[in-house]
């Protein structure tokens, strides 16, 4: 055991990423906090006194505190301090940090395109032989392959999401009579019923992500499209093995349009259809709790903002202050189809503690660990559904390891040019009034001829 060891605390969050970190000293397995620490699964990333990794990454606000607190232990035992650095910006900038020979050690990367991206620019460091015997282990390998580019392995993928869920209010539902839907058409119906009620408009939606402003509109889109016309149909959009403006992507438009175009629909408790471009993501669902919209599309991590300020005033439950049901199937008795998202964090610096870092985050230690604190799931095969933090985010963790028909966040594994750029900026110009049929073809344009 190591004769002293240093921690970070997050100190506070900025308005982009988490601050200023403290750094404060201890003695033997004693943490600063007065607790004892128990650095038995941590002895085999042995000991580098001194050293300091920098991550970056798009994680804020109390995500960002949570994962800071998620390797606390390993920073103690390890004696390898982990410096993070979260920014609305991160995807728009990290291929201009690489290239200038500024980029962080660790980058948590959202995106298989982008990390295709940072590849191709030969600014990646491969994954070690302990990250890979990780992902080996612990994870599926589609997932691996995800972490892939032209036959390199490069990221263990980190935490995940399960894309698709439809957040409401259980006691609004059990006062008004309404039911959950188990079909599209049911969902249309229902939306209907409660914008003919006249109290409030039924959905309630957020675009605006900074730089990465549309992105939520994306995955209603790629919901529709695994949906309405299957997961081969899904993979061929993906893959560019059908064009970006192939009528089935169409129909796919404007069946979500009938929601996000829609006066009648949108957005409750914030504005008119036009607010959706403005009102922040993490904010958007907020207004369910007000009883100012019903209805709130968003994945599985969106648990994290209910309690904006780390409480536990709103609880996530089926009796609780949330809940949520899956976007459902065309028909009832069809097989239940995800997507979801995840990230992976790719090593810009060639370093031994750089890949004991990465080892560790793809540990089943690090999982359970991150998965304990609440607000996120992963797809790591260690991973104990009971250490979610809700019913709902157990039950996701049992999705990702089970037999539902599972794909990957359409946006993310399409090139950069169209995921992180056109098709975001598509979703703003058609909400914003412009024709279904001049944003697909104006995405289709966007796609990279090489």
């Amino acid at each position: 055991m190591r004769s002293r060891v240093n921690r970070r605390l997050l100190a506070g969050v900025a308005a982009f990423g988490v601050g200023a970190l403290a750094l404060t000293g201890c003695t033997g397995d004693i943490a600063d906090d007065g607790g004892d620490v128990d650095c038995a699964p941590y002895e085999a990333y042995g000991t580098d006194e001194g050293k300091t990794v920098t991550i970056s990454g798009t994680i804020l606000d109390l995500e960002a505190d949570r994962l800071v607190e998620s390797w606390k232990d390993f920073e103690t035992c390890t004696g390898i301090e982990i410096d993070y650095q979260g920014s609305s910006e991160f995807e728009a900038q990290i291929a201009v940090l690489a290239e200038g020979g500024n980029a962080p050690d660790i980058g948590i990367v959202p995106q298989p395109g982008l990390l295709a991206r940072l590849a191709a620019g030969g600014w990646l460091i491969p994954a070690s032989k302990g990250v890979e015997d990780n992902v080996d282990k612990w994870w599926s390998a589609d997932w691996k392959q995800y972490g892939t580019y032209d036959g390199t392995f490069y990221s263990a993928p980190l935490m995940a999401s399960i894309k698709g869920y439809i957040w409401y209010s259980p006691s609004e539902f059990a006062d008004k009579g309404y039911e959950v839907p188990t079909t599209l058409d049911e969902l249309k119906a229902l939306s209907e019923k409660i914008a003919a009620e006249g109290d409030h408009k039924p959905w309630c939606v957020g675009l605006e992500s900074g730089e990465a402003t549309g992105w939520p509109g994306t995955d209603w889109v790629e919901d529709f499209v695994l949906r309405e016309d299957g997961p081969d149909v899904y993979d061929q959009w993906v893959n560019h093995e059908i064009p970006f403006n192939d009528p089935q992507i169409v129909k796919a438009f404007d069946s979500v349009g009938e929601y996000l175009k829609n006066p009648d629909m949108v957005n409750g408790g914030i504005g008119d259809v036009s607010t959706q471009i403005s009102e922040a993501f993490q904010t958007a669902g907020l207004p369910i709790l007000d009883g100012e919209c019903s209805l709130h599309h968003q994945a599985s991590f969106y648990e994290t903002f209910w309690n904006p300020d780390g409480g536990d005033a709103n609880t996530v439950a089926p009796d609780g202050t949330v809940w949520a049901f899956l976007l459902p199937p065309v028909n009832a008795d069809d097989p239940q189809a995800v997507t979801g998202g995840g990230e992976f964090p790719v090593a810009f610096r060639d370093a031994p503690e750089v890949e004991t870092v990465r080892t560790f985050l793809s540990s089943d230690t690090w999982a359970n660990n991150r998965v304990s604190l609440g607000g996120v799931i992963s797809a790591n095969k260690g991973v104990d559904p009971d250490n979610a933090s809700s019913e709902l985010l157990k039950q996701s963790i049992e999705i990702l390891q089970g037999d539902t028909t599972f794909r990957f966040d359409g946006s993310d594994l399409m090139p950069g040019a169209v995921g992180a750029d056109s098709f975001w900026k598509g979703i703003v110009a058609w909400v914003g009034g412009q024709s279904t049929q001049d944003t697909v073809d104006a995405i289709e344009a966007s796609w990279p001829t090489s």
